[in-house]
């Protein structure tokens, strides 16, 4: 990290565009639900800031979606900030951030995830504050489809050229580290990209890689949305999309930074929680039948792949 570059943040221009981001995303949603409409809130944060959490549920495509936006600023960086920076310990921040979660009705349809934030630390000697972007989207899908897993990556690609063609395949990699259970030794989905302490080329350079993975998140999920919506399902593609959500919120609860960060800085729980899903469930030393398609999300997509360089399936 190049931390300490003369070039000045332009805080004001990252909360405008996570503030625009969280709108335009919050209005795509209820278009592709048709019926469902996201209920908005405003809480001041203790020691400053505020947050906006936008959460919509019991739609006929969305069964629930947060869309949560943040401005915190505090006296102390919390620890899930300072593990891979501990010299940073002590020192105020701000922290802005956009992050949401979609869990779709329809089993065909995948779960999604995607959070952008940037973070700023001041320095107590009175020197350049350090400053960085993270952020990235993952895909989980509970039945999986090849189109959809290359289109999803590529459009990440796309995404990530628009600083450097090296970013790309090291997102990925770090995507696919981090979405992670070691306690199951699988992956949460297909991944997707995943940065974080990002400053490279400079505050400007920075940002617009930023902001084109930002933009990206819509590119890269809506399609998928619209080809899977109408596909017909039952009771048991209820009963495994329900299962393989328990996975999802072992994630959230037991790995996953966000969370800690937001519970240590003295969010609101229900806002840092709504990501989880609204129905769930564990089914005891459970694992499908050989064969079926609950299976080939197992064997053919939990699991590392170059999915940007394969080709598209022929239609059949």
């Amino acid at each position: 990290m190049a931390a300490g570059t003369s070039e000045t943040p332009d805080r004001r221009a990252v909360r405008d565009f996570l503030e625009s981001t969280q709108a335009g995303i919050c209005a795509a949603l209820e278009a592709l639900d048709g019926e469902a409409r996201f209920r908005g809130e405003e809480i001041a944060r203790p020691g400053g800031g505020v947050s906006r959490p936008r959460v919509l549920e019991d739609g006929p495509l969305i069964e629930k979606a947060a869309v949560n936006f943040t401005h915190t600023e505090g006296a102390e960086m919390p620890g899930a900030a300072t593990q891979r920076r501990p010299e940073l310990a002590g020192r105020r921040y701000e922290a802005i951030s956009v992050s949401l979660i979609v869990h779709p009705r329809n089993p065909w349809v995948p779960t999604c995830h995607a959070n952008y934030r940037f973070f700023l630390a001041d320095d107590p000697a009175g020197g350049a504050p350090v400053w960085w972007f993270g952020g990235g989207f993952d895909l989980t899908p509970y039945y999986g489809f090849e189109e959809d897993a290359i289109h999803w990556h590529r459009t990440a690609r796309a995404a990530c050229e628009v600083h450097s063609p090296e970013l790309y395949p090291r997102f990925k990699a770090q995507c696919d580290a981090y979405f992670f259970l070691p306690h199951r030794n699988e992956p949460r989905g297909i991944g997707g990209i995943f940065y974080d302490d990002f400053d490279e080329g400079g505050f400007a350079r920075a940002f617009a890689l930023w902001r084109a993975t930002a933009e990206a998140f819509l590119a890269a999920y809506r399609p998928i949305v619209e080809r899977r919506r109408d596909l017909v399902w039952g009771e048991r593609e209820r009963e495994f999309q329900l299962y393989r959500r328990g996975r999802y919120v072992e994630f959230n609860l037991l790995q996953d930074r966000g969370t800690r960060f937001g519970l240590q800085a003295g969010a609101r729980t229900e806002s840092v929680l709504a990501s989880l899903p609204p129905r769930v469930a564990w089914r005891y030393d459970w694992s499908p039948e050989p064969g079926t398609a609950e299976a080939r999300l197992h064997e053919v997509f939990l699991r590392p792949r170059d999915w940007a360089d394969e080709p598209l399936p022929q239609p059949s």
